[in-house]
């Protein structure tokens, strides 16, 4: 109950905040407020709170209170330091989308795949291309390869979907850690091919290594983007 309580406290705020009912540089309600409007404890609170401030929502200010640090961006939006699937980023960017998954093959790991992907030679992968449209554009390719062994039963329906959301609810696995690299590349034929690049020819790429609860390494995507539309961004916190 706890949790689901924090929850909604949690997103009731973020909310607020990115509707502008709290702006950039205002202050959150007091703690006391807090309390009393959803009738939780202090703790409750502070886990919400913690939590806006984490995702670079707010910031504690000593003496002053809890201040809006969130600045609304044209683009949308990703986050380097959290794991989303795409249907979790574009809800939270309030933005329209569909996915259309242009290759969906089950292959064994050859050295090539190996050298890309670190997967061992052998193991059973599914490899999918998935065409995301963001507010009616095609904006981004997404190379995946899954795990066989983890994923289990993978089909186009379900990567057209979320292929995460059918991981927790369907399989039980727990998604708890990404590594993530950026670059800058050239347009390929790919790209070209599906994509709305509107004269650019280059791409923002991201690369995830992504882990479940035993350890084990089971996805590695290239997320390919079209570089005007959007904003990774990470939050750091200076060691003391």
């Amino acid at each position: 109950m706890a949790k689901t309580k924090y929850d909604h406290i949690y997103t009731q705020l973020r909310n607020r905040i990115e509707s502008g009912t709290y702006p950039y540089q205002d202050l959150l309600a007091s703690e006391h407020t807090l309390i009393k409007e959803f009738d939780c404890s202090r703790n409750t609170v502070r886990r919400a709170i913690g939590r806006l401030a984490d995702e670079g929502y707010v910031q504690s200010i000593h003496g002053k209170g809890v201040q809006v640090i969130y600045q609304p961006q044209e683009q949308s939006e990703f986050f380097l330091s959290n794991i989303e699937s795409m249907k979790e980023a574009v809800a939270r960017n309030k933005k329209s989308y569909t996915t259309q998954v242009v290759c969906f093959a089950e292959l064994t790991v050859d050295e090539k795949i190996q050298v890309r992907t670190t997967f061992p030679l052998g193991e059973q992968i599914y490899y999918i291309q998935r065409v995301r449209y963001i507010d009616g554009e095609a904006l981004i390719i997404d190379h995946n390869y899954f795990l066989k062994c983890v994923v289990k039963s993978l089909t186009p329906e379900i990567a057209q979907k979320s292929i995460y959301e059918y991981m927790e609810q369907e399989l039980g696995e727990s998604i708890v850690t990404t590594k993530r690299k950026m670059t800058v590349e050239r347009m390929n034929q790919i790209d070209e091919k599906y994509l709305d690049m509107k004269g650019y020819n280059c791409m923002a790429v991201v690369s995830s290594m992504t882990y479940n609860a035993q350890g084990i390494m089971f996805e590695f995507t290239q997320s390919r983007h079209r570089p005007d539309r959007f904003v990774f961004y990470d939050l750091a916190h200076r060691a003391k």
